[in-house]
C-alpha cells in the first residue's frame, strides 16, 4: 500500500489532465515522466507498467493500475465525490457527462495519437502527410460536433468544473491547437480558457503544460 498516486506521464500529453485532476482533489501524487516522448525510444520502464507504451498510466495507493485518460478521470471524480469533479449516478447530467466523456477519447483523443505520428498506419511519407491533412480535419469536425451538442454554463455541463473540462482543455492544445479549435468549438472555447486561468492550477500550467508564445497556434 503507497501514500500517493504515481501518473506515469509527461509534459503536454494526456497525463496532464490528470495531474490538474489530483492537484484540485489536493491528493498527493508524484510523476515518473517517460522517455518515449523524447524522439519516441523505447521506454522499458513503461512497458513494463503497460505494454501499449501509452500514458498515462496511473498506480493506485493500493498497487493497482489504471490505463485510459477518460477512465483514470471517471475513476477519480467518482473515487472522490467530496471534490465534486463528476456528476453523480442521480444527476440529470451523469448521461452527458459519460456520453462526452467517451466521445473525447474516442472520437477526439485516439486519432490525435496517430495525427501526431503518422507511421503508426503507414510508411509512405507521401501518404502520411495525407493522412496527417485528413485528421486533422476530422478532429476540428468532432470538436464542433461537441461544441453542437452541448448548452455549457461557466463549464461544460453546467456551473461546476468536471474532469470533462479538464479533459478537454487539454486535449485541444493539441492537432490543430487552439486557434482552430476557436473557431470550430467557440462554446468549448469560452469554457477552455476558464480553464486555463483557473488560479488552483496556475502552478500546474507553468510546470507541465506552459502558455509559451505562439502556443494557441
Amino acid at each position: 500500500m503507497r501514500d500517493r498516486y504515481v501518473v506515469h506521464g509527461g509534459a503536454g500529453t494526456g497525463s496532464v489532465a490528470v495531474e490538474a485532476a489530483l492537484t484540485l482533489m489536493g491528493l498527493p501524487y508524484e510523476v515518473i515522466e517517460t522517455a518515449a516522448l523524447a524522439g519516441r525510444p523505447r521506454d522499458d520502464a513503461l512497458a513494463r507498467v503497460n505494454p501499449m507504451r501509452q500514458v498515462p498510466a496511473l498506480i493506485l495507493p493500493s498497487g493497482e493500475l489504471m490505463t485510459e485518460s477518460a477512465a483514470i478521470l471517471i475513476w477519480l471524480a467518482d473515487d472522490h465525490p467530496e471534490a465534486r469533479l463528476s456528476p453523480t449516478m442521480a444527476a440529470a447530467t451523469r448521461p452527458a457527462f459519460l456520453r462526452w466523456m467517451a466521445f473525447v477519447a474516442s472520437a477526439i483523443y485516439a486519432l490525435c495519437w496517430i495525427r501526431d505520428d503518422p507511421s503508426r498506419v503507414t510508411a509512405d511519407a507521401d501518404e502520411a502527410a495525407r493522412v496527417k491533412a485528413r485528421l486533422g480535419a476530422r478532429i476540428s469536425h468532432c470538436w464542433a460536433v461537441m461544441d453542437a451538442g452541448v448548452d455549457p454554463g461557466r463549464y461544460i455541463l453546467g456551473e461546476e468544473l468536471s474532469v470533462l473540462d479538464l479533459y478537454v482543455t487539454v486535449i485541444s492544445r493539441w492537432a490543430e491547437r487552439r486557434r482552430r479549435f476557436y473557431e470550430v468549438a467557440p462554446k468549448l472555447a469560452r469554457v477552455v480558457r476558464r480553464v486555463d486561468a483557473e488560479p488552483r492550477l496556475a502552478d500546474l500550467w507553468a510546470r507541465r503544460f506552459p502558455f509559451v508564445d505562439g502556443w494557441e497556434g
